[in-house]
């Protein structure tokens, strides 16, 4: 059986936000914070996931000339360098490469645009045709991102190469008839507001308003389509409850390792089982 080339596309920036690859204050200790890049390269190595997939390139998107991404990423700066700080072990290797050796840097460039200028489309267009010659360069069958600060468009249309080859991993579930439902950017924060019986009505003013508190949360693994975590799941996972003293990373610590974790593993393998089905 023949591998299915995988291509995984991140945003540093969520990853840095994540304090990947770092030690982070836990409950009055410390818990390292592995990131799901790292988790997957683990299940390659290790698993029968391996099996189905090689892992053929890390794209991100950061802009190192945005002001904002050199700010936000000022503490791991924009590839891996000796004796700086890093989303994943320095040395990580992958199904016997240098996981260093895989990025590639697509950066997004059209955000230091205002949201509304004219040239802004055009741009974004001209960033998705970047990401798909790199993806046919990469000869991808299947794309995971995780953490894309992006919505995409014009890659996810039906008709498009990669429609329904492209899935997210995200820190919520996304099913829309589930109570548990935290879909967009603010899903993890979502959930601890959750938790203390607050529903954020406005994400720029941060003003709230009472409703009976749901103390689980979880992950879901869907297709991208051209709406925000809207698209089909493929696998998800409701297992991490939530404490309302949690900080936010103790929240994101819990969620990656009990919920998102497991539904980026059962994701791929769901994912690997209709491949087989449809090559039979």
């Amino acid at each position: 059986m023949s591998k299915k080339k995988l291509v995984y596309i991140l945003s540093l920036r969520n990853a840095a936000a994540d304090r990947a690859g770092q030690q982070i204050e836990y409950k009055g200790g410390l818990r390292y914070m592995k990131s799901p890049l790292e988790f997957l390269v683990d299940r390659l190595n290790t698993t029968p996931l391996g099996d189905h997939y090689s892992l053929e390139g890390v794209i991100y998107d950061d802009d190192q000339g945005s002001p904002a991404d050199r700010e936000k990423l000022r503490h791991y700066g924009f590839s891996c360098q000796p004796g700086k700080q890093w989303i994943y072990p320095a040395h990580l290797r992958v199904q016997g490469k240098e996981a260093n050796d895989l990025l590639h840097a697509i950066p997004s460039t059209y955000r230091r645009l205002a949201r509304h200028a004219p040239e802004r489309v055009p741009q974004k267009s001209a960033f998705e045709h970047r990401l798909l010659e790199k993806l046919l360069e990469l000869e991808a069958d299947c794309v995971v991102l995780d953490g894309l600060l992006v919505i995409l468009d014009e890659l996810v249309r039906p008709g498009a190469v990669f429609h329904r080859r492209i899935a997210n991993i995200h820190p919520g579930v996304t099913r829309f008839d589930s109570p548990y439902e935290r879909r967009g950017a603010y899903a993890t924060l979502d959930a601890l507001h959750g938790a203390r019986g607050e529903k954020v009505i406005d994400w720029n003013t941060m003003q709230t308003q009472p409703v009976a508190p749901v103390n689980m949360t979880g992950a879901s693994f869907h297709y991208v389509d051209n709406g925000i975590d809207s698209g089909e799941v493929i696998f998800d996972v409701l297992k991490t409850p939530i404490h309302a003293d949690d900080t936010i990373l103790e929240l994101r610590w819990n969620n990656f390792n009990l919920s998102l974790f497991p539904a980026l593993e059962g994701g791929l393998a769901a994912m690997a089982d209709r491949f087989t089905k449809v090559a039979l």
